[in-house]
């Protein structure tokens, strides 16, 4: 978050960041009579995301820059635009967007939640506190809290203090994964819940080592809707230095753990190199 002037002129300009979410586990644990699916989940968030930038304006306008803006869906349907609306503010605002659509990766939601600080910051009213409405990613987007475990289906948002970072590499076929679409397909919907507890400290290897022993209950229907979900884990696995493979969210991003950044670095050139069509980085997840 930060203030700057637009373009040579004294126009007040806040900036966000929209960080990745990535679900270390995705456990799906029952259905409530709305239809709305029950979820336990470990988050961490990464250093790799979008930016949003507003400043106040007469009527509301959006503009979208970045390498991945030209998949952002433009009308009522764009949750900046929702989050703009749910503020009651209007103002010029430029998406900045680098996260792939329909990842997995919570980027929408991420957005919208970036929307709302700047624009709480740029005309001093509180950010609504009921933010279900810009998705089921939105209430940890808007924790603050590093790494949470977020439950219900999604309202219930604990902030998990003491993680390690974990160094990983973020892997997507840029082919986009309908979340109804994976959820439709989902045959158990009663399953356990994440075990107790989920190891605090500064090893690493002790917390991959515990998240072997969970799951993402979506991954076995997103592979039905998008076969290539399973040539990307088979991809990342046997990367030298692999810990762990998983898919975040209802993916297609799909995410391996290593011991340390250079080896997630040398991990990510290789996978770049190999399969240049894909979106591939580097990260850090930070508690």
């Amino acid at each position: 978050m930060g203030d700057t002037l637009e373009h040579g002129t004294r126009a007040r300009v806040v900036e966000a960041f929209a960080p990745a979410k990535v679900n270390l586990t995705l456990h799906v644990t029952g259905q409530r009579e709305d239809g709305y699916h029950t979820l336990d989940s470990l988050v961490m968030f990464a250093d790799v995301g979008d930016h949003v930038r507003v400043s106040k304006a007469a009527k509301t306008t959006l503009r979208m820059v970045g390498p991945t803006a030209h998949n952002v869906p433009k009308g009522g349907d764009n949750l900046v635009l929702r989050a703009a609306a749910l503020m009651g503010a209007t103002a010029s605002i430029t998406l900045e967007k680098h996260l792939p659509m329909s990842a997995g990766l919570g980027g929408g939601s991420a957005d919208a939640v970036a929307t709302i600080r700047a624009l709480a910051e740029l005309t001093g009213q509180p950010a609504p506190a009921d933010l279900l409405p810009l998705g089921a990613d939105a209430p940890v987007c808007a924790a603050d809290a590093g790494a949470a475990r977020m439950r219900g289906i999604g309202e219930q948002v604990t902030a998990v203090h003491g993680l390690p970072t974990l160094d990983a590499v973020l892997v997507n076929p840029k082919i986009p994964v309908l979340t109804d679409e994976v959820f439709r397909r989902l045959r158990n919907r009663d399953n356990t819940p994440l075990p107790d507890p989920i190891p605090t400290g500064e090893d690493a290897a002790a917390l991959i080592e515990w998240l072997k022993g969970t799951r993402n209950d979506l991954e076995e229907p997103a592979i039905e809707c998008e076969p290539v979900i399973a040539q990307v884990f088979s991809t990342l696995e046997v990367t030298p230095g692999c810990l762990l493979t998983r898919m975040s969210g209802s993916g297609g991003t799909c995410f391996g753990l290593y011991a340390d950044a250079e080896t997630a670095a040398s991990a990510a050139g290789r996978l770049s190199e190999s399969h240049p069509n894909w979106w591939v980085t580097a990260t850090q997840l930070n508690a």
